[in-house]
């Protein structure tokens, strides 16, 4: 059975780290004189269940198992969000339980789909929390805190082994402890050289700050309902975000190894990168082609701008948008749909599907192909000079299964949901819904259609907000550790 009091110590643990992170926006929100009380009774509920929590689990002990582990990574993202939606319903900029739910946990889930139609009249601290949400759930919540776990005597590799994204995983370093602080260091100095770039290019620190959050979590909210191309009208601008979208979808391992241990050959042999490259480069020029063409545009460098700054910024399902994509040709749209279950880079702060399974699964077909003509070849599946093995290949397959099967369901569902009743807008039909079930599952953000990057997602009817909200999260934890608690097998004693 689940030890409960050492799960209630590891959130209680975690909770205050939220409300540390809640005061940072306190201290926003009193810099621009705004209701600091939207923030400073949060902190306070997060710090007394947290300080419950840490009682309960004072003799716990420091064993922790496998399901101890998949019970914490799957409850801290819903509390969480559960605390975390109360300064939106304090400050009132949020009305109703529902969206503010599902914005927060589009937050925490780093997808970026936003129900507040006019982020104008949002006070600075709300947005700054949007974005240190996102950030905070980019690298992991679980992730980002196991380098400070063992310090409280709780194991992190049960932990690590919950959370974390992507069928195979190099290592760091022997302890995940140290790991984790030098890939939360990665992730740091990414942040912080995006902020600097983007004021050298001349937007305000306020802006530059919340951006560079969205961009390096690949979370895509941002502090303006406009198109980025319609507030800052910089070219330099996008040409960074493009960079740094594109460089926080590749696996951070791979990041540390190339600039921290200046082993350059490794970044370029790695497998999954070139099929990250090669997806991201022939949809960028299929959609630059075809745009120019197709006398959209006259202007080739814009038709490549604007092509490049979509294709990375779904595919690293960071969803910033500098143009309406759902205006262009509809012979495209099968194209954004692919980049966006695609997904960059496992070990990154995307979603998606991620390259290396797709590197996997081509490699699988390849040595079935051969085996047709070879019945009796040995054909191993191997990646990067390595034989993957044959229980990563099985569960892969699973991951494809019920990858595709919530994608589809969650589309035949929220179709059945449609919009709210109350909103002037009532139409709603299946490739809208499936545009939003991938986005969702996805992390994505922007979805197809009406509900592309122009438009919020408030006209959905509080039960469409609740699954989508649910698809954010197995979608960012990978299915397996959500869908798990739902087996008999998974509560059994042995």
């Amino acid at each position: 059975m689940p030890n409960w009091k050492l799960i209630a110590k590891v959130i209680g643990v975690l909770l205050f780290i939220e409300a540390g992170l809640m005061l940072l926006c306190l201290g926003v929100s009193a810099w621009y004189k705004e209701n600091i009380m939207a923030f400073l009774i949060p902190t306070g509920i997060a710090l007394v269940v947290g300080g419950a929590g840490i009682a309960m689990g004072a003799r716990a002990g420091k064993n922790m198992g496998r399901k101890d582990g998949y019970i914490i990574v799957s409850l801290v993202w819903i509390i969480f969000t559960l605390i975390g939606m109360l300064p939106f319903l304090i400050d009132g900029c949020i009305s109703d339980v529902a969206s503010a739910f599902f914005e927060t946990m589009s937050g925490f889930t780093s997808t970026g789909s936003t129900v507040i139609d006019d982020l104008s009249v949002v006070p600075k601290g709300l947005l700054f929390w949007r974005s240190m949400a996102q950030w905070t759930g980019g690298i992991g919540i679980i992730f980002f805190t196991i380098a400070i776990l063992p310090a409280f005597g709780v194991g992190e590799v049960k932990l690590f082994a919950a959370e974390s994204t992507g069928p195979l995983h190099d290592k760091v370093h022997p302890r995940i402890s140290v790991a984790a602080k030098w890939i939360g260091t990665v992730y740091l100095l990414l942040t912080v050289s995006c902020i600097g770039t983007l004021i050298l290019c001349g937007m305000d620190v306020f802006d530059a700050v919340n951006v560079s959050m969205a961009t390096t979590a690949t979370g895509g909210f941002c502090t303006h309902s406009e198109l980025l191309h319609d507030v800052f009208h910089s070219p330099a601008i996008e040409y960074v975000l493009i960079f740094f979208m594109f460089i926080s979808g590749v696996n951070y391992t791979l990041i540390y190894y190339t600039i921290l241990k200046g082993r350059i050959n490794r970044f370029f042999n790695d497998a999954e990168l070139r099929c990250y490259m090669m997806i991201a480069g022939g949809a960028t020029l299929v959609c630059t082609v075809f745009l120019f063409i197709s006398n959209n545009f006259n202007d080739l460098e814009l038709a490549f701008r604007e092509s490049a700054f979509t294709v990375v910024s779904l595919q690293t399902t960071t969803g910033l948008a500098t143009c309406d994509y759902t205006l262009w040709p509809v012979q495209l749209m099968p194209v954004l749909l692919f980049v966006m279950f695609a997904g960059a880079c496992s070990g990154s702060t995307s979603g998606g599907f991620k390259c290396v399974r797709m590197s996997i699964l081509y490699r699988v077909m390849h040595n079935e192909f051969m085996r047709i003509l070879h019945p009796r070849a040995v054909l191993p599946v191997r990646l990067n000079g390595n034989v993957v093995p044959s229980s990563i290949v099985q569960t892969l397959m699973a991951f494809v299964t019920l990858f595709v099967g919530a994608l589809f369901l969650g589309a035949f569902v929220l179709a059945l949901c449609g919009v709210d009743q109350s909103s002037p807008r009532q139409s709603f039909d299946y490739y809208e819904a499936f545009g939003l079930a991938m986005s969702s599952l996805s992390n994505v953000g922007p979805g197809m259609d009406y509900y592309g990057p122009v438009h919020s997602w408030s006209v959905l009817s509080p039960l469409a907000k609740v699954i989508c909200s649910f698809l954010m999260l197995i979608g960012r934890l990978e299915i397996f550790p959500i869908i798990i608690l739902f087996t008999r097998v998974f509560w059994k004693r042995s």
